[in-house]
């Protein structure tokens, strides 16, 4: 799939996603033309899939960060199309993610205080469609988010 020279550069990119190509080439040992064409064959095989920013949410205002569970009523065959149709409309929803098990679909979710947070999950959160049951867990703090794969 890749071979060392691949994840010489993966493990660069990892820790320093806006190196520049000239300097991300040095570091995995390759010239930049070489490191050029590998990132975009890694590009066009889905194993890089881009690079984005990562915001400090509380610095931005938003200071509650919630995961819901929700267990779906599936007596509807589209339950799960309905309600992540309509789960994608709000914009404080970051993530969505669907499981196998006694819940069905988890929600992230960020507001700015306890007050929006509640006005959000009254207003857009119990609206959704075919909701059986629903558990929200309010994060308290993170001990490790790290998604650098030891490649």
């Amino acid at each position: 799939m890749i071979d060392d020279l691949d994840r010489r550069i993966l493990r660069h990119l990892q820790h320093d996603p806006v190196i520049a190509t000239g300097a991300l080439a040095d570091a995995a040992g390759t010239t930049p033309a070489v490191c050029s064409r590998r990132l975009a064959r890694m590009r066009d095989r889905g194993i890089l899939k881009g690079q984005e920013a990562v915001l400090n949410w509380p610095a931005l205002g938003y200071s509650v960060h919630v995961s819901l569970r929700f267990s779906l009523d599936k007596t509807q065959t589209n339950a799960f199309d309905v309600f992540i149709r309509e789960a994608r409309k709000v914009p404080e929803v970051l993530e969505i993610q669907t499981f196998l098990g006694r819940v069905d679909v988890r929600l992230v979710m960020i507001a700015r205080d306890m007050a929006h947070y509640q006005h959000l999950y009254r207003t857009r959160i119990l609206t959704l469609p075919h909701i059986a049951d629903i558990e929200a867990l309010v994060h308290v703090a993170s001990i490790r988010a790290e998604e650098v794969l030891p490649i």
